[in-house]
């Protein structure tokens, strides 16, 4: 527990109260700071990460996709789906489809976000799950929304470390039927968005995941690329058991010979923008951070957390790292900030006082949830370059004298 987590340069309430009003502390990154941001727009770079061109193109449904909705929707009896496919073949738009079906008939649906990759509302690199009360507007770039639980996987594949993986996900999963299917007045409908890994490893992960699920309903969508689809059937099973109902769906685009053509998509962008989309909610809804380089601006200018090293246990996930070189892997990081016995969320290693012993935080998350963490988890999720450097600004990750300091105490060490 952080016993001692304070926000730097204020009284830790007024610092999280200011988050959600217009404190004094952010007088910096609203007047001087965004003016002198707007005049370095230039013709190339201006626009913020997260504002796709496409973020309000229209989102055709073809007939098989709405019959399917309407056929998960109306059973008699709240579902647990599991949607599969391919990559590229449509499963998160998809998803988000069958949530808007079953919002107005049950008024909350649980989402359980399994693709570390391709989140649908958490930062890269987490499995999530979410319980929406609101239909969902933008069906093609949804925003972030605060998850009710969430692991930090710490990298954008599940193939490094398939067992940690699958015990998250199934975590998740445990969590979701103890508080709303077993002992619920009012049982909640499930979404499972799986990976588009359905080969080799991600195949058998995919298998142990709908065997644990044991879900309702299996949406399968599949492409005209007969190698790359799934098994038809239920796959997972043994012979003679019995499962659940199968629907079977195409990919909704095809070209003139019927071949599906799959949804392309900037993988990399599209991490950024979540991370970025993330970060933003740093500061109150009505801070207007128009571009990549404003948000970094108004990052280096807000006062961050000081965490003591001692108050927290570092666990590097994926990696093991030398003791001369900890201080090193960790500045200029995003982490994990992990309660032991509950959820994670992410935070950005702003920077680190090795004299004593003082790690630097920068994170959304209230100061309630942040005094409770114990555990902080380094993965293989890197900061997005557009926040590290910003012409007209120093960056506050890597300044030489940080490392400088970091180098004499390795020296002496």
């Amino acid at each position: 527990m952080i016993a001692g987590l304070r926000a730097v340069g204020s009284n830790p309430t007024a610092q999280i109260e200011s988050r959600k009003r217009e404190p004094a502390g952010f007088a910096r990154v609203r007047s001087p700071c965004r003016r002198h941001l707007r005049l370095l727009r230039d013709s190339r770079g201006g626009a913020m990460a997260g504002a796709s061109p496409s973020a309000r193109a229209e989102v055709v449904v073809p007939p098989e996709w709405a019959a399917a909705t309407a056929t998960v929707s109306s059973g008699d009896a709240p579902p647990v789906v599991v949607v599969c496919g391919p990559k590229n073949a449509g499963k998160s738009t998809f998803s988000r489809l069958l949530l808007n079906s079953l919002l107005p008939r049950y008024g909350r649906v649980g989402y359980l976000d399994t693709d570390v990759g391709q989140p649908e509302f958490s930062p890269p690199g987490c499995l999530s799950f979410h319980v929406v009360d609101d239909a969902l507007t933008d069906l093609l770039n949804p925003t972030p929304r605060e998850c009710e639980r969430c692991c930090f996987f710490g990298d954008i594949s599940s193939k490094r470390d398939p067992e940690t993986y699958l015990n998250c996900l199934f975590h998740l999963y445990d969590y979701f039927v103890e508080k709303y299917r077993s002992c619920a007045s009012e049982p909640l409908p499930l979404i499972v968005n799986t990976p588009g890994w359905v080969k080799g490893a991600g195949f058998d992960m995919l298998v142990e995941m709908l065997r644990y699920i044991c879900p309702t309903i299996v949406v399968q969508i599949r492409i005209s690329a007969q190698s790359k689809n799934l098994p038809d059937g239920m796959f997972w099973l043994d012979c003679g058991q019995t499962g659940p109902n199968m629907i079977n769906i195409n990919a909704p685009f095809h070209d003139a010979l019927n071949r599906s053509l799959l949804i392309q998509k900037d993988s990399y962008g599209m991490r950024e923008r979540r991370l970025i989309e993330y970060f933003k909610q740093c500061f109150p809804s009505d801070i207007a951070l128009t571009t990549n380089k404003e948000l970094a601006y108004a990052l280096t200018s807000l006062p961050p957390y000081e965490v003591s090293i001692s108050d927290v246990m570092v666990i590097h996930l994926h990696c093991q790292v030398p003791p001369s070189e900890v201080w090193h892997s960790l500045n200029a990081t995003i982490v994990g900030l992990a309660i032991s016995c509950g959820t994670t969320e992410a935070g950005i290693i702003r920077g680190i006082d090795v004299q004593r012993g003082i790690l630097y935080v920068l994170t959304p998350v209230p100061l309630e949830h942040l005094q409770r963490v114990d555990l902080l988890l380094q993965g293989l999720i890197e900061i997005p370059k557009s926040l590290l450097q910003v012409r007209g600004c120093v960056s506050p990750y890597m300044p030489t004298n940080v490392l400088h300091r970091i180098s004499e105490r390795d020296t002496n060490t």
